[in-house]
């Protein structure tokens, strides 16, 4: 009987990192092996199966079309993979071990700080790694099993995922003190200067939240999208330059501390944000996934 060789998972997982990094120094590095290690244990696997995965140039690492589509394949047997060890793992204590999780940047810096030391205490044998990404890249993330799981703001469009509600987080408007409304009360939708907002760029889900509280929609093009943080809007708020929409959960953890910055909240029908944590449908750890839902919505 003829003996059949397969690919062995860390060639597999070599081809990846060389695909995502697009250079081998790089992949090398994600994959914490030298770059002599991963070359050549990608070539074993063009030996292995008889074909060109990767066209090499002193500057360029080119992929053939053949190649594209065994990386394609090679996460999901990867993620697998890595699904037979979470299967063993959610059969003995509840969240232990090790979970990626993604955080957009509308939630980590206001959030994390607050449940992280809870969750360490009540599960020390939980290992949680953290990306913080936006929106699109953290589900791409999930979805490429780069990630096991995703704190996101809804409504996203973030494909085949179960979605475990964890709170909703209303939206304030946040202008100089000197244009501030008269009053202590709520903003309304007509007080939103759209030709002075100060947005994040795209693939930040906020300013997809913030656009949706405005009330004519004509009025959403001419609102100004910056590639920066919050905290760096709020400066530029701060500087008289604009008004911009921040979510609750950052004007509780004293985001406006130090600046002449009013905020308050808006009073419309979807002036709010939903936080959520998603993970991918079937995943094995589903019930420490919901244990973790459970658990960050009790901290809010």
């Amino acid at each position: 009987m003829s003996t059949t060789y397969l690919p062995t998972l860390k060639q597999l997982q070599y081809l990846v990192a060389l695909r995502d990094a697009g250079h081998f120094g790089r992949a090398a590095e994600a994959s914490f092996v030298t770059q002599s290690t991963l070359s050549a244990g990608i070539r074993e696997l063009e030996t292995l199966i008889g074909v060109t995965l990767v066209e090499r140039t002193r500057r360029v690492v080119r992929f053939t079309p053949l190649g594209d589509a065994i990386v394609d394949k090679a996460r999901t047997v990867i993620r697998e993979a890595e699904e037979l060890a979470d299967m063993a793992r959610a059969a003995g204590r509840p969240l232990s071990g090790e979970m990626r999780m993604s955080v957009i940047p509308t939630i980590a810096p206001f959030m994390l700080p607050r449940i992280l030391p809870r969750l360490r205490e009540d599960y020390p044998d939980l290992k949680l790694f953290l990306r913080e990404e936006p929106s699109q890249a953290a589900c791409e993330a999930l979805h490429h099993g780069r990630s096991d799981c995703v704190l996101l703001a809804l409504p996203y469009a973030c494909g085949d995922v179960e979605v475990a509600p964890l709170f909703d987080d209303p939206l304030y408007l946040a202008v100089p003190e000197g244009e501030a409304r008269p009053g202590s009360g709520p903003m309304v939708a007509d007080d939103i200067d759209a030709a002075r907002l100060l947005l994040l760029e795209d693939g930040h889900c906020l300013k997809d939240h913030a656009l949706r509280a405005c009330p004519h929609p004509e009025l959403r093009g001419r609102a100004t999208m910056l590639g920066t943080s919050l905290h760096t809007i709020v400066q530029m708020v701060d500087n008289g330059l604009g008004h911009t929409m921040l979510p609750e959960m950052a004007v509780k953890a004293g985001i406006l501390d130090h600046t002449h910055v009013i905020a308050r909240r808006i009073d419309a029908p979807r002036a709010s944000r939903e936080i959520a944590l998603v993970w991918r449908r079937a995943s094995p750890r589903e019930r420490d996934f919901r244990l973790l839902a459970s658990m960050l919505s009790a901290a809010h």
